[in-house]
């Protein structure tokens, strides 16, 4: 019993080491028998083990959104409101630039019982809270709202997608343009930002598409 045991657990480690590489590689869209193929299991090992694409991405991933809700935390505590906001979104986009899954992760959302979703919560309500202090002392927009920041990260998941050897030098100028367009006061007033509902229903979309 303890062999097979051993054996299983091995197995579940293999399957989560190769979802780690291929999703790094092909973003979360890769499917789950090219996970199987690259760990040296059959589909049907890889499903008894994780039953959904949504609990491997969960399992994969779940270190690094909590170290991105980490980040959301440090950042919100930071004397500066807005050096702390300007640090963790270039904390973001590094986070993407480096796993294509991760830059996709950023834009998705999990059952509430999954632990990876817990993290992401900690981290968005850590932002708003940072958003908050730094409209307060004026160097973030009046306008800008929590929910441009899912935009942003789809923005530049798609940097981190397409930009191949360039990725970095185009990430680096679309943050300096957002992060100029963000701070106060603002030339012109923005078109108003969708609500939190339908950013999260949006979001839920997204996931459907990429599993």
């Amino acid at each position: 019993m303890d062999h097979l045991r051993a054996d299983a657990e091995r197995n579940r480690q293999r399957i989560v080491d190769a979802a780690r590489e291929v999703f790094a590689e092909d973003g979360l869209g890769a499917s789950m028998r090219h996970v199987a193929a690259r760990a040296g299991v059959g589909e049907p090992t890889l499903r008894r083990r994780f039953g959904s694409k949504s609990a491997l991405v969960a399992e994969v991933f779940d270190d690094k959104i909590a170290a991105y809700a980490q980040a959301a935390e440090t950042a919100q505590r930071d004397p500066d409101a807005w050096r702390g906001f300007t640090t963790l979104v270039r904390e973001m986009a590094e986070m993407q630039l480096a796993d294509r899954g991760f830059a996709e992760l950023l834009t998705m959302t999990f059952p509430d019982s999954m632990r990876v979703e817990q993290h992401r919560r900690r981290a968005y309500e850590a932002l708003g809270r940072l958003i908050a202090r730094a409209q307060k002392a004026g160097s973030l927009r009046n306008d800008f709202s929590p929910e441009d920041l899912p935009m942003l990260l789809l923005a530049h998941a798609g940097v981190a997608a397409a930009g191949g050897a360039v990725a970095a030098a185009f990430s680096g100028r679309l943050l300096a343009y957002l992060l100029e367009a963000f701070a106060a006061p603002g030339a012109r007033p923005l078109p108003a930002a969708p609500s939190a509902a339908a950013t999260y229903r949006a979001l839920l979309g997204l996931q459907r598409n990429a599993g």
